[in-house]
């Protein structure tokens, strides 16, 4: 029935700060980026390796994120990295601090935090 994860998708309070972050800083390509007038709104899709991951939408006046990170509905993005140092290292130069790294208690694979420019966590995993 089904057969994998289409895409993701999120809506942000500065379109501009987050398409930079996705694409300048984690990396992400853009597929394709249009303006809806009607909705006042853009619509960017990204991808990660050629694969369609990410829709990042801007709607005028977005609530906020209620509570970091445990509020109902999606928790955080992770993305699977080959070194989870040099991901931090790379992310410094922007300056984004990285949470302190931890070990998965059952995989005992690496992983950390950020959050992107709204507060989403964004997990790391060490692969």
């Amino acid at each position: 029935m089904l057969k994998n994860i289409n895409h993701i998708a999120i809506i942000c309070s500065d379109y501009n700060t987050s398409k930079k972050f996705y694409t300048e800083i984690l990396g992400l390509d853009i597929i394709q980026e249009v303006y809806r007038a009607e909705r006042d709104s853009y619509k960017l899709d990204l991808g990660l390796n050629g694969i369609y991951v990410l829709e990042l939408f801007s709607f005028p006046n977005p609530p906020k994120r209620l509570t970091q990170p445990e509020a109902t509905g999606l928790r955080h993005l992770a993305f699977s990295v080959n070194n989870l140092d040099e991901i931090i290292r790379k992310l410094s130069i922007f300056s984004i601090v990285a949470e302190p790294i931890r070990i998965d208690e059952f995989t005992n694979k690496r992983f950390t935090f950020i959050v992107d420019p709204d507060g989403l966590p964004i997990e790391f995993c060490e692969v």
